[in-house]
């Protein structure tokens, strides 16, 4: 299988957890930034909870026909080293014009997509990927990120639901933390990694590498040890 080297790299409080408005908050920002800067990445990948904050535009894509694609296929629209990438299930996100982006957007969606959702991904010359049925197949939007896009490195940078999808799958290389000098403690606040069935087994890490920061952060790395 041909698949970038994939790293989740995130910010947590000591807890463990990642909501965007309390991490900003806490000490550790910049050296969040600056550690995902040193990861070397082509491809910086989101979950469409973190897109909808930090990218789509307000609202959601209402399709006046709902017939679906139904088949697995791509549209390449930009030639880039380096590319934002974003899931969105059943296509819903709006998004500004990317004639102009720095990172050409490449928006990943199951093969339920409808048709005209992909029209108007067109009509914004944003790339996009359907794969897998009911969900996206993970593995094979993978593939095709290296094999298409040439994306040979790719940090996957939230939320909890899309991180632990793929780690799930078998797909992480590495876990890179930035661990804040905080604590959440909030009820009910999604983790790194969240959602998966309560039968899972834990994940043995391999740790790589520790930095401490004068803020307090500390990064840790780890290898994720292949089940």
């Amino acid at each position: 299988m041909k698949k970038p080297y994939i790293i989740c790299h995130m910010m947590t409080s000591i807890d463990g957890r990642i909501d965007c408005g309390m991490t900003a908050k806490l000490p550790g920002v910049d050296e969040y930034y600056k550690t995902l800067d040193a990861l070397n990445v082509e491809a910086e990948l989101s979950g469409p909870v973190t897109a909808q904050l930090e990218m789509a535009e307000e609202g959601s894509f209402s399709p006046e026909n709902p017939e679906v694609f139904g088949r697995e296929g791509f549209s390449k629209k930009a030639e880039s080293d380096a590319y934002s990438v974003v899931v969105d299930t059943k296509g819903s996100l709006l998004w500004p014009d990317q004639s102009e982006s720095r990172a050409p957007l490449v928006i990943i969606t199951s093969v339920q997509v409808t048709k005209e959702y992909l029209a108007y991904l067109d009509t914004k010359h944003i790339s996009w990927i359907a794969c897998g049925e009911d969900r996206i197949n993970l593995v094979r939007a993978a593939e095709i990120l290296a094999e298409e896009f040439n994306v040979s490195r790719m940090a996957v940078v939230g939320g909890g639901t899309i991180n632990a999808g793929f780690l799930s799958a078998g797909l992480l290389d590495e876990v890179s933390i930035l661990l804040a000098p905080g604590i959440d403690a909030r009820k009910g606040m999604t983790a790194a990694f969240d959602g998966l069935p309560m039968d899972t087994e834990p994940f043995i890490l391999s740790l790589k590498d520790v930095t401490s920061y004068e803020s307090g952060a500390v990064w840790l790395r780890y290898s994720v040890k292949k089940k």
